[in-house]
């Protein structure tokens, strides 16, 4: 990204909160196991604002100053030789930040800035439920709410932001789809040779990795009754004959992740199989017609909602409501915004508005059957429609 981006993203945060002081963290580096490092995935607001993808970074922005700073975190020898490190000179080039001070200054900075701010912005901490959170935040609150008299969550103003992608944003999403739409088509030319799922996760990790990219998120390859579990990843079960194979996978470029699922047969599947699937498929087909700039979110859940109960009464399936049919047999939803991060917020969106990447997931899940199937695309809302991002991908079983 051009660091023109960052700073645009700078100055677009700072208009919405008034040219007040922001203070943000980048994640902690985090242990995987005994001296191990687990892999580092920064966090997306911090990467947004100023474009450092290394652990231990701090920014702050002063918004009536327009003067940006980077806090290089303190790194002795050894993590230097082993891990090695960003340089100020290449900070400043990825940020277009101002000026650089090292982390014994930090407090410093704070001290001076409070002598005209009482109020500071970042991001506090979330519980995010069965995670234990990246510390970093939680960090630098309690530091903050030491020296300031008040520190305001602006997860919301950046969420809004974000939803809205701009054309640089957009281009590596496009980046990102066509690189595991390539896997995916591969995977389907071989899945008749394979043994196994893991098979299948080796084939898209080939293809993803040797063009540049990585996994924007582990790869589920679940057959059979594997596909009931809606986060599977084991990807360890042998394939059976008569079966489907759902397969969610996506490439992360530039920072941005693809997220596709298509559910295919491996060898040949059964009519009520391919049943379960072409309901799907008509689904997903119905409600991303649906998607337009100003349609309402509540009317588009709505719609959702009746489209998926048809679709699962066609199966003759049965529950005691309409309700209860579709959250027993697609027990999550429908879309979520995609960008960054790979389940990213719409920024509490009343109506679709044009720049928005969001994804069309309809499932169906029998359990009793041993069925489970997802169709999944990426989709732009324009300014006259939407744009099915994914669309060069078959849908076919």
């Amino acid at each position: 990204m051009d660091n023109n981006f960052f700073i645009g993203n700078r100055q677009s945060l700072s208009n919405l909160i008034q040219g007040g002081v922001v203070v943000m963290t980048s994640y902690h580096a985090m242990q995987k196991s005994n001296d191990m490092a687990a892999d580092f995935e920064q966090e997306a607001n911090f990467k947004y604002l100023c474009g450092i993808g290394r652990p231990g970074w701090l920014m702050v922005h002063d918004g009536i100053r327009n003067h940006t700073w980077l806090i290089r975190p303190s790194i002795d020898i050894n993590e230097m030789i082993f891990d090695g490190a960003l340089s100020n000179d290449e900070a400043l080039v990825i940020s277009g930040a101002d000026e650089i001070i090292d982390q014994v200054n930090f407090e410093a900075l704070l001290q001076n800035i409070r002598r005209k701010h009482t109020t500071v912005y970042s991001i506090t901490p979330k519980d995010f439920g069965n995670f234990v959170a990246n510390p970093a935040q939680k960090l630098l609150c309690q530091q903050l709410e030491r020296i300031f008299e008040k520190t305001i969550d602006i997860r919301d103003d950046l969420a809004k932001l974000r939803a809205i992608k701009q054309p640089i944003e957009i281009k590596a999403l496009e980046k990102a789809i066509k690189i595991t739409s390539e896997g995916f088509d591969k995977f389907r030319s071989t899945i008749d040779t394979l043994h196994y799922e893991y098979e299948a996760q080796a084939i898209f990790s080939y293809e993803i990795e040797r063009r540049g990219a990585k996994h924007a998120y582990a790869p589920i390859i679940a057959s059979g009754k594997n596909a009931c579990t809606l986060h599977y990843v084991d990807n360890c079960s042998r394939l059976r004959a008569r079966s489907l194979v759902l397969c969610d996978v996506g490439a992360k470029v530039d920072g941005y992740a693809a997220d596709i699922t298509r559910t295919l047969q491996f060898s040949k599947a059964s009519n009520r199989q391919l049943s379960v699937h072409s309901e799907v498929v008509a689904a997903q087909r119905d409600i991303i017609d649906r998607i337009k700039p100003g349609l309402a979110v509540v009317d588009y859940l709505s719609y959702v909602d009746n489209r998926m109960h048809e679709a699962i009464k066609n199966l003759k399936l049965k529950a005691s409501s309409q309700v209860d049919l579709v959250r027993r047999y697609m027990p999550h939803a429908i879309s979520h915004g995609l960008g960054q991060d790979v389940h990213e917020s719409l920024g509490k969106a009343e109506v679709f508005k044009p720049g928005m990447v969001l994804t069309v997931e309809p499932g169906i899940y029998i359990p009793e059957e041993s069925i489970g199937v997802r169709i999944e695309d990426d989709i732009l809302v324009t300014e006259k429609g939407h744009t099915n991002m994914s669309r060069m991908l078959s849908t076919e079983p």
